[in-house]
């Protein structure tokens, strides 16, 4: 690595993937000009023409067809994977072993076994290791955040989460990757992972499980021609597959504090096609937001006049760390978009590798195990009748 630069490629030319070459591109104008510079070097996937087409949508030096390349390469430093869960490891493995520095989407792995072994290269790693929960670069949920440590809105009761998509509502769009895998692996990790995270991020670990139910609403799905990729709905044959995993996951859990959390995710609900949202309640105060106006949150507290009291609307300000210089309109009132947060995410990353401590750390490795715990003690409360199942704790944590 360069001390004047790091050079980043990305794997995976779908939608997410698409977002992290914008982030890293964007990243280079972000919070002041005293960091490495970011050289924007490769986009590779296993498609030729995909890869050809974002280098160039997005300004990088070349399209690479193969994830070897990139470990080879002696010109990267940081590469972002966001590809089928399932790939994930040895990709992740091989990057680490030719010491890159990686940042995985989330969720971690495509099993928990592949998680461990995920994290046991990353500790033995001399480079960084990150998972992108990219909800977490919210402005608005990272002020949230300080409000319940600052105690504004008093101990926390309940934290109630949805994360409500409709990409799958569909009953013609094509069996994919995001459909075969087991229970656990459909709207739960898919976005449920991120809802999760958010709880966790906000409230503190979850130590147990109860009351988890699964549901599969469209239970077969035709099978592509040619390649899919992320949502897009493409061309399809007469041959029918069967969807091994839940479409809709509810379930209750404990944080370690001793609140009650309460979580919905579905990939089949009409007309949501990104709704994320939250609202949680302490013994003073409460808050809320919503990915849908996603500059602004609500918040309640006991400091305002009894006949004046109720939610306040409050738009994220200029004084926020997120926004000053990390916007080029950095003013009261200007507005951002979900694009941003991959930015602040590629840019917080970055600024780790260089040792630059200001917006803080991407979720580790662990936390990325951690999560998938998580996920697989809500899979097996639902297929046990919702019974109460403790999250395993981490080893050498």
């Amino acid at each position: 690595m360069s001390s004047n630069s790091l050079g980043v490629a990305v794997i995976g030319g779908g939608m997410a993937g698409r977002a992290h070459a914008a982030g890293y591109r964007t990243a280079s104008t972000l919070f002041g000009t005293d960091r490495p510079d970011v050289r924007l070097v490769a986009i590779a996937d296993a498609n030729p023409a995909i890869a050809d087409d974002n280098a160039k949508r997005y300004g990088y030096e070349r399209a690479e067809y193969d994830w070897q390349s990139i470990a080879a390469a002696d010109d990267i430093d940081v590469v972002s994977v966001v590809v089928a869960n399932h790939l994930h490891r040895e990709m992740v493995e091989g990057l680490l072993a030719a010491g890159k520095h990686v940042l995985c989407e989330k969720p971690l792995a495509g099993s928990l076994s592949d998680a461990e072994a995920m994290l046991s290269a990353a500790r033995d790693a001399s480079t960084q290791a990150a998972v992108g929960y990219t909800y977490r670069r919210a402005p608005a949920v990272e002020q949230i955040r300080r409000e319940l440590a600052a105690g504004t809105v008093g101990d926390l009761v309940h934290f109630n989460g949805h994360y409500w998509c409709d990409y799958a509502l569909d009953p013609t769009s094509p069996i994919t990757w995001r459909y075969q895998g087991e229970p656990g692996t459909g709207a739960l990790a898919d976005v449920g992972s991120h809802l999760i995270d958010l709880g966790e991020f906000i409230c503190g670990p979850i130590v147990s499980i109860s009351g988890a139910r699964f549901h599969t609403v469209i239970t077969e799905r035709p099978v592509p021609i040619g390649t899919t990729y992320g949502h897009t709905k493409g061309a399809v044959s007469d041959e029918m597959e069967p969807v091994g995993n839940e479409d809709i996951a509810t379930f209750t859990a404990t944080f370690a504090c001793g609140a009650i959390g309460t979580f919905s995710a579905s990939r089949v609900a009409h007309s949501l096609p990104d709704g994320l949202g939250f609202e949680l309640f302490g013994t003073g105060g409460s808050a809320s937001w919503e990915l849908a106006r996603i500059a602004e949150f609500h918040l309640a507290a006991d400091d305002v006049r009894a006949d004046l009291n109720g939610p306040r609307r409050i738009t994220i300000g200029p004084d926020h760390p997120y926004i000053r210089g990390g916007l080029p309109m950095d003013a009261g009132g200007v507005g951002h978009g979900k694009a941003e947060l991959f930015a602040y995410q590629a840019r917080a990353f970055l600024d780790q590798v260089a040792g630059i401590d200001v917006l803080g750390p991407l979720p580790d490795f662990e936390t990325g195990l951690h999560s998938m715990r998580v996920v697989a003690s809500i899979a097996e409360s639902a297929a046990n009748a919702g019974a109460t199942v403790d999250v395993k704790p981490l080893e050498n944590a």
